[in-house]
């Protein structure tokens, strides 16, 4: 039999420094200090801070094996942390997780509904596991059905549902009680565009109500869409963090797209582009498309089609957008959001 010795020392500086932290922020719905987790030699978080406020609803991207699992499973009490402290709703979720689980709900990667069952069956189901008492499923059921569009559907089994609708049960499920923080695991992976949208629609509605949403995703549109707050995570670390438009203005303001026919005079383009713009153009070889920051829209814009029409370059588009996630994803981590590490 393995003895276990509980350690009675005090804390550390170290470790009493993140306690302090996230004392000061116990009136937050989620709070992170100093949080680390290895599997074997890969340290799948590695010193996360992140406080996220109640009713935010708080994107955390990153790629494969950034972590975003990992820290999902010790905030809803599925995984210890080796290190660091972790409060939801104000409770430790190492101290104390039976009431944490009172606290929250969670949506995973896959659904947890029952494919023989009926969507009402599914939802008064799970509300007895919940221990809420048969009378009280069943209003539940009902107030879940028709809150998230499903009561047409209430009596057919789910194996006939659409991807769409099974994620929107599946968030019902995570709803029943009410919590008082959900944690959406990318929640849309795998649905088609359509089914995608009505999920986020969901997710709006969920965050009007008060409820505070983490919700981790590779979606960086979803992101955007969705979140108040967005902390980026990559190799086990937050390595930025603020709202959408705080995050896009780092890496300065309007662009200009220019896509050509041909890859071949990609390279001189962008070395004559930059001579007109007066600084480095970001070049996409494999797309064809060169990016160039904007002064003055209507002058740089001007400047770029003459110099293209002067030296004859074959040109597929040309635009002016705003920066994207996706830009700011791959100026902060080097890669875009769909590269990574090996997941932990």
């Amino acid at each position: 039999m393995t003895e276990h010795v509980i350690d009675r020392r005090p804390p550390g500086p170290e470790a009493a420094a993140r306690e302090a932290a996230a004392a000061a922020h116990a009136g937050a719905a989620i709070v992170m200090a100093g949080l680390a987790k290895r599997f074997g030699d890969v340290a799948a978080l590695d010193g996360v801070d992140l406080v996220v406020p109640r009713g935010a609803v708080c994107g955390l991207l990153g790629p494969n094996g950034a972590g975003k699992t990992t820290a999902v499973r010790i905030l809803s009490t599925l995984t210890r942390p080796d290190s660091g402290t972790a409060l939801v709703g104000g409770v430790d979720v190492t101290r104390n997780p039976d009431e944490v689980r009172r606290r929250i709900g969670v949506t995973g990667q896959r659904t947890t509904v029952d494919d023989i069952l009926t969507g009402r069956e599914n939802l008064e189901t799970w509300g007895r596991l919940y221990h809420i008492g048969v009378r009280t499923a069943r209003r539940r059921a009902d107030e879940l059905l028709e809150q998230f569009g499903l009561t047409d559907a209430a009596t057919r089994m789910v194996k006939h549902y659409s991807g769409g609708m099974r994620r929107r049960l599946d968030l019902a499920v995570g709803f029943l009680l009410r919590p008082q923080v959900l944690f959406l695991d990318e929640p849309t992976t795998a649905l088609d565009p359509h089914s995608r949208n009505e999920v986020w629609q969901v997710v709006a509605s969920m965050a009007a109500q008060g409820t505070t949403v983490l919700l981790t995703t590779q979606y960086l549109e979803e992101a955007d869409r969705l979140a108040s707050q967005i902390a980026v995570l990559d190799h086990g670390r937050v390595i930025a963090e603020g709202t959408p438009d705080q995050l896009k203005s780092r890496i300065g303001g309007h662009r200009i797209d220019v896509v050509l026919r041909g890859a071949g005079a990609v390279a001189r383009t962008a070395l004559g582009l930059a001579g007109v713009v007066g600084a480095e153009p970001k070049v996409d070889a494999e797309a064809s498309r060169i990016s160039v920051p904007v002064r003055d829209q209507v002058t740089t814009l001007h400047d770029v089609m003459r110099w293209l029409h002067d030296n004859e370059v074959e040109v597929e588009d040309v635009a002016v957008r705003r920066p994207t996630l996706d830009d700011v994803f791959l100026s902060v981590t080097g890669h875009g959001a769909s590269a990574g590490r090996a997941a932990a």
